[in-house]
């Protein structure tokens, strides 16, 4: 090692150590970091290598017996064939419209822009099984359009292209935002230029404009593929036949009680998630050559040829009332006495609802308002310490607390089942592990909305106020937390709707003594009662949307009119 390769690793041990004393001398921050760290060890690291464990243990010796009788099954193959396929499948189309959308309201002089915008993030606000459910009552065997249009007596919506459908519809909308942000980056003065020397519209897009969006339409797509193989609650209700990884695992563990086999199949999923994870956070994420111009240095002149903008505006108004009758068609179907047969207007479903089953509704709504606040205030903190923090330990947290998106939700409540289902910690079966799983899958998009918002904000400030003798509470309380606030208020509303209709995770960790509506839907749809499961996700889209109105005046009275993703 030559001597100036020397100096700078003494340089850096030096900053670590003076980094360190000035963690452990700010006993505030210290306690917190510690906090995080346990958090993240007890409900992120155990669980999984607790899976891990699992996986490869066959009477009690070390075995790797459950991954052999896996691969050696043929469906075993199949499903993981399938899982990929439609994440393959999925990710195009779903990538594809939302690029579509995204490039027609940035660049297009369009009517009804704001119909659009609200149509295209409904299913984010939404269960995700809402389009699940719609397609079979329009396009099943009892369905309006196939039976009651068509007259397809026999048309079978389950298997890959009802799923593929539903899927597609259901994620579109994470390209178009990912995608929106993007496009309304790219400064227009480049393509502008390249219109005076004479190129075409065409030209420009193919030249210009798409291969500048080449990095962010390879980061949708994988973000959409890992969204896909990890959704459990479409396949389990319109998949069929055709069976996912995340839905073998339920079926396994709980189905089956063959902890040996979901658990190494859980394994087989986490590996193929992570390693998308990886290739798109710190491969693909860093390859953006949008904002080479810096600042856009003007407004985009937005495109009028009808040529162009009639086609993409019938294309997107198809689409917008396709979605919108999706959502229409849940609570009509509630009101009617039983779809496909008898179309007579009838309260019945809501009756067995208020009658029999509202306790998955009240332990669902009051759940999701504890563990929300929860979500939102450990998001900001954990937010701060990975932007603002110099301490040993903070590239664990920062990468622990983001992994957790790419672990599918049935893996994340297997291993909290396998984990918290023993001494010394008994917590299956209780609202505890029902709120820690809220708060675990949530906190991830609330964190990143908090760094996002702290990389805009210069550290000077909160620096002055700690040279003045303001502890790290003080400053996070006083000067952070204020000006990250709708930061802070956009994970408080993800972190409900979320909360809300989340299945994947928590249908392992349901019991007598607390059922989720997410779950009570779902099995409404395996007895075939879709009347009653329409009324279910239509009381779930009304709380849903009541809480939201009531949060946007809360936010109002405060002074944010805006809650930013």
């Amino acid at each position: 090692m030559n001597v100036q390769s020397k100096t700078k690793v003494q340089l850096k041990i030096s900053n670590e150590i003076k980094s360190f004393k000035k963690v452990f001398n700010d006993p505030i921050l210290f306690s917190t970091i510690i906090f995080v760290i346990v958090i993240i060890l007890l409900f992120t690291i155990l669980p999984l290598f607790n899976i891990l464990k699992e996986s490869f243990t066959a009477n009690n010796t070390f075995s790797f017996q459950h991954y052999i009788e896996v691969m050696n099954l043929p469906e075993s193959l199949n499903i993981i064939k399938n899982t990929i396929l439609l994440g393959i499948v999925t990710s195009i189309f779903s990538t594809g419209i939302g690029f579509f959308f995204a490039y027609g309201m940035t660049y297009l002089e369009l009517p009804l822009k704001k119909i659009f915008n609200s149509v295209a993030i409904l299913p984010i606000v939404s269960p995700p099984f809402v389009v699940a459910l719609s397609a079979i009552l329009l396009l099943g065997r009892r369905g309006f359009i196939t039976r009651g249009i068509l007259g397809i007596k026999n048309a079978d919506i389950y298997g890959f292209h009802g799923l593929v459908l539903v899927q597609v519809l259901t994620f579109f909308p994470v390209a178009y935002l990912m995608l929106i942000g993007l496009l309304q980056r790219i400064d227009p003065s480049v393509e502008e230029a390249a219109r005076d020397l004479g190129a075409s519209r065409w030209d420009v897009f193919k030249t210009i404009t798409f291969p500048l969006m080449i990095p962010g339409i390879a980061n949708a797509f994988l973000v959409i593929f890992i969204q896909t193989i990890a959704d459990f609650s479409n396949p389990m209700v319109i998949g069929g036949n055709f069976t996912t990884v995340a839905v073998q695992v339920y079926l396994q563990g709980i189905g089956n009680y063959d902890m040996g086999s979901a658990t190494a199949l859980s394994i087989i999923l986490v590996l193929i998630s992570l390693s998308i994870f990886v290739t798109q956070k710190y491969y693909i994420s860093k390859k953006s050559y949008v904002t080479v111009t810096g600042k856009v240095s003007r407004e985009r002149e937005k495109i009028k040829e009808k040529s162009i903008t009639l086609p993409i505006f019938i294309i997107m108004s198809l689409l917008t009332i396709f979605v919108l009758m999706m959502y229409i068609t849940i609570p009509i179907g509630s009101l009617v006495k039983l779809w496909g047969i008898n179309y007579s207007p009838s309260l019945d479903h809501y009756k067995y609802v208020f009658d029999l089953g509202m306790k998955p509704i009240i332990d669902t709504t009051i759940l999701s308002l504890i563990s929300t606040p929860i979500t939102g205030i450990l998001a900001m903190i954990i937010a701060f310490l990975i932007i603002r923090g110099k301490f040993i330990g903070k590239g664990f947290i920062e990468f622990s607390t983001m992994m957790a998106i790419a672990i599918p939700g049935t893996i994340v409540g297997l291993g909290y089942v396998i984990t918290y289902n023993t001494k010394p910690f008994i917590l299956t079966g209780t609202a505890t592990i029902l709120i820690i799983a809220f708060i675990m899958r949530n906190m991830p998009i609330g964190i990143r909305s908090g760094m996002a918002a702290l990389q805009q904000i210069d550290p000077s400030i909160e620096e002055a106020a700690m040279v003045l003798g303001a502890n790290s509470k003080k400053v996070f309380t006083s000067i952070t937390l204020p000006m990250v606030k709708p930061a802070f208020f956009s994970g408080l509303v993800y972190a409900f709707v979320r909360s809300m209709t989340l299945v994947s995770t928590v249908i392992f960790l349901v019991s007598a003594n607390y059922n989720l509506l997410t779950v009570a839907i779902m099995n409404q749809i395996d007895v075939g009662k879709i009347g009653v499961a329409s009324a279910y996700c239509t009381i779930l889209i009304i709380v849903v949307f009541f809480v939201i109105g009531i949060m946007k005046m809360v936010l109002k009275q405060m002074g944010i009119d805006e809650i930013t993703e």
